[in-house]
């Protein structure tokens, strides 16, 4: 049903004015059926960054979605927004800037399409599953004809999909590999069963790493669903931003959005948190997919040895084989994770720049890149953790 027909594109400054059941019914039309393949570009998400204010005038994220309507049925969405700066992102084009600003133009603002603050595999050209091709090509116009006429610099689709990364070029969009770390069950029955496929010296420290978080003197709890209560994020709350302070200066999620998480994302929650001496000292929050764990934030207000590396990987390996999940996306950067059964993995992104010979340099440049990451995979990839012959 890709008619060739003359559609309506327009940009909308809340997602309110799509609505539900429009906006869903192109993001995660499987998710009549069973769980939504991420949950990061649904409804409940985005309105909860939006009605949170983590998103919005202020944050240098203020929505622009774009949206596809075809006698007047949305056919297509697209999370996008204006962006102000290149915080939030985990895709890193600050060197772009400056070259664009020492050229003497403007770089920001940019359009952003994305997942805010989260740095996790998903579609971005959000199409109802009638109109695929037709609805990805009608995107693509209007997010090239909001950049052209605001006269913003570049337009930026952030952790797309393998499929929408090599639709790109056709597309007329540039191409950027990056890489992540990501576990992958290999239909393993148990965290032993997957131990044992590790190396002999990488199955001793993995069991040394365990016991010694285990003996960091209080109790692990899991909470999901309708278990996470209130105070589970006034504690996560305190994790959340003392990690948020030290690494980003100031959070970018408010105390508010937890706030709607739990009326609207308990769902799509697991929360794993310790507990010693009676108050709650760590804690991990992973969102949950249909094949993918996805681990997000994590924070602690005691430190305790390995703490972190149970609570935010092996804790997600054993939720993740229990529950017959794919693969655990562990978030940005951190080659810490090769040694514990997590191995490179390709991230894509594409990119749109307004003018042509800023265009063909960043091309040059990403070409380079491209090789440099490759290789870069490859050769973490053959330091990975399992055994490479039989009995090692």
């Amino acid at each position: 049903m890709n008619d060739p027909a003359p559609i309506e594109v327009s940009v909308h400054a809340s997602i309110t004015d799509i609505g539900q059941f429009d906006w869903d019914a192109c993001a995660c039309p499987e998710a009549a059926e069973t769980r939504a393949i991420d949950p990061f570009t649904t409804y409940r998400f985005l309105k909860a960054l939006e009605d949170s204010g983590s998103v919005g005038q202020g944050t240098g994220w203020v929505p622009q979605y774009i949206a596809a309507r075809k006698d007047g049925h949305v056919i297509a969405v697209m999370p996008s927004y204006a962006k102000g700066h290149s915080q939030g992102e985990y895709i890193f084009d600050h060197n772009w800037a400056h070259a664009f600003e020492n050229a003497g133009g403007r770089y920001y603002p940019k359009l952003q399409i994305a997942a805010p603050f989260t740095p996790a595999t998903g579609r971005r050209f959000l199409t109802h599953p009638d109109y695929t091709d037709f609805g990805r090509s009608a995107l693509i116009q209007g997010m090239k004809s909001v950049v052209s006429q605001q006269g913003w610099s570049s337009a930026h689709v952030t952790f797309c999909t393998a499929d929408e990364f090599n639709a790109g070029p056709e597309l007329g969009l540039l191409q950027r590999i990056g890489q992540q770390f990501h576990w992958q069950n290999s239909d393993y029955s148990s965290f032993g069963d997957f131990m044992a496929q590790l190396s002999s010296r990488k199955r001793k420290n993995l069991r040394k790493e365990r016991a010694t978080a285990a003996d960091f003197g209080g109790t692990f709890h899991q909470f999901t669903g309708g278990e996470i209560q209130p105070e589970h994020w006034d504690a996560f709350w305190k994790f959340y931003t003392d990690t948020g302070a030290r690494k980003w200066g100031t959070p970018y999620l408010t105390r508010e959005f937890f706030a709607r998480a739990h009326k609207t994302l308990r769902d799509d929650i697991v929360l794993f948190l310790c507990e010693r001496d009676g108050r709650w000292v760590a804690g991990a929050l992973n969102f949950i997919g249909r094949d993918t764990l996805y681990g997000r934030y994590w924070g602690c207000v005691e430190d305790h040895p390995c703490l972190h590396f149970e609570l935010c990987y092996y804790r997600a390996i054993d939720y993740a084989i229990e529950h017959g999940l794919q693969c655990v996306e562990a978030g940005a950067q951190g080659e810490h994770k090769l040694a514990r059964g997590y191995l490179p993995t390709p991230t894509y992104s594409l990119h749109w720049f307004a003018n042509a010979g800023f265009s063909d340099a960043v091309q040059t440049y990403l070409n380079a890149e491209r090789d440099a990451v490759d290789e870069e995979i490859e050769v973490l990839t053959s330091y990975g953790p399992f055994r490479k012959t039989k009995g090692e």
